[in-house]
């Protein structure tokens, strides 16, 4: 029988937990992108493809990995080559018909063509994702809030009469669950993910497409594996996997690099996703690189 998930002892980093996260950092293994959606954008060698793809691939990067990858390889078998080519030639009706019967989760075909019709727009607005996200980006801002929040508001406010109707993004779409804003308090991992995928350096992981914003301030995408992770770790005591925990694990991240606070991601994720942590089998925290200051087993 497997021991119950404690909780946290502590809500305050341990002073050791610095130069074990730079450990944890500087051993990263370039194989757990097997079971990562970044994977697929980095099967793409031009940066204009890996940008499209790595949105396309954050956007549904929720469920089971397995499913995403499924979901992700149908897409992007159907675009061709170059993501980038398709998304500028895309018409909606050709796109309902390639990707008919298009299924991920509450997300459908009709979701699907809109986000690739939402690309085609950015670009025709402003010739790529990161000049369309920079126009409203504050560079002297603490974090990515204002300039996530605005980029949302943009998108869902662009025009998909051809798919979704004249009047709007009508309720029963799940588009808009693509584009969370921190102004609603979600934790917005998705698009948290994919701007540290663009914003970070290339470092065999991270792509290092965008040079408009600053690594300094990225969030750290907030899903299960790093709330359960950052309370062992004592990163947060926050319950809920919202907006303010993510901004508060970031900030005590931020205190061992500001430069570059969400480097750990990666590392600290795939403990759950490749590693097996779930925070009940106690078999594996006795590998688990962090498991020396983990309130799960100390």
């Amino acid at each position: 029988m497997s021991p119950r998930p404690s909780t946290p002892k502590h809500t305050t980093p341990s002073p050791g937990l610095k130069p074990l996260l730079e450990s944890l950092y500087a051993t990263r293994s370039t194989d757990h992108l097997s079971n990562d959606p970044l994977s697929r954008s980095r099967s793409f060698t031009v940066s204009e493809d890996r940008e499209i793809a790595a949105l396309i691939a954050a956007s549904f990067a929720y469920g089971n990995v397995k499913i995403i990858l499924r979901s992700l390889d149908f897409i992007f078998s159907q675009m061709g080559q170059s993501p980038r080519r398709y998304v500028e030639r895309f018409d909606p009706e050709e796109g309902m018909r390639r990707f008919a019967g298009f299924k991920h989760r509450f997300n459908d075909t009709r979701d699907l063509c809109a986000l690739l019709l939402a690309l085609r727009r950015m670009l025709e607005t402003a010739g790529s994702i990161e000049a369309f996200f920079c126009r409203n980006h504050l560079p002297a801002a603490p974090d990515i809030t204002e300039s996530l929040t605005a980029f949302s508001a943009e998108v869902l406010s662009l025009e998909y009469g051809p798919l979704l109707g004249e009047a709007g993004i009508p309720r029963d779409s799940y588009f808009s669950f693509l584009f969370p804003s921190p102004a609603s308090g979600s934790a917005c991992k998705r698009l948290c993910m994919f701007l540290r995928w663009v914003v970070r350096p290339d470092d065999g992981i991270d792509l290092g497409l965008w040079k408009g914003i600053s690594p300094s301030q990225l969030v750290i995408p907030v899903d299960l594996h790093i709330r359960r992770i950052a309370r062992y770790l004592g990163l947060t005591g926050r319950n809920q996997a919202d907006w303010k925990m993510a901004r508060e694990i970031t900030a005590r991240l931020r205190e061992f690099d500001p430069d570059d606070p969400v480097k750990y991601d990666f590392s600290l994720c795939h403990l759950g996703i490749s590693q097996g942590c779930d925070g009940k089998n106690l078999e594996v925290c006795s590998n688990c690189a962090v498991a020396p200051l983990c309130s799960r087993t100390t």
